[in-house]
């Protein structure tokens, strides 16, 4: 997740709050300061999955081509724009995304896994179905 898609979510912490669900960011890795200089930008607890089990059996990536993408240019651009730096430390290539897990057999309410670099999620999408958790 980044750092511009983490503020949004974080946006969302009271209306989780009085829904009673956690916000919660799963990383891969915890390279340098990287979870440190993540904090600012995410209001949940932050988990580290070093053995990215939660990236599934088969991890989704994105290659160093993906950088002639245009819209992970224009990704890139408006998070820059808004103040939002990323960092070049660690492995990079892996794409990551947002989901909406209820409790028990509900499962996943919502997920959205990140297409190209800086693919966000709507946080409207995020607060609908979080109304959705029984």
């Amino acid at each position: 997740m980044c750092r511009e898609e983490a503020s949004e979510l974080s946006s969302l912490k009271p209306q989780l709050e009085e829904l009673g669900v956690p916000l919660v960011a799963v990383v891969k890795e915890n390279v340098g300061t990287e979870i440190q200089d993540f904090r600012p930008h995410f209001a949940g607890d932050i988990y580290i999955d070093e053995k990215k089990h939660f990236y599934g059996p088969l991890q989704r990536r994105m290659g160093g081509l993906g950088f002639i993408r245009l819209g992970v240019w224009q990704n890139f651009m408006r998070a820059w724009r808004s103040g939002y730096q990323g960092n070049m430390n660690g492995e990079g290539f892996i794409l990551g995304g947002v989901f909406v897990i209820g409790p028990g057999e509900q499962g996943i309410v919502m997920e959205h896994r990140e297409k190209e670099f800086g693919d966000k999620v709507d946080t409207a999408d995020v607060l609908e179905a979080v109304k959705k958790i029984t």
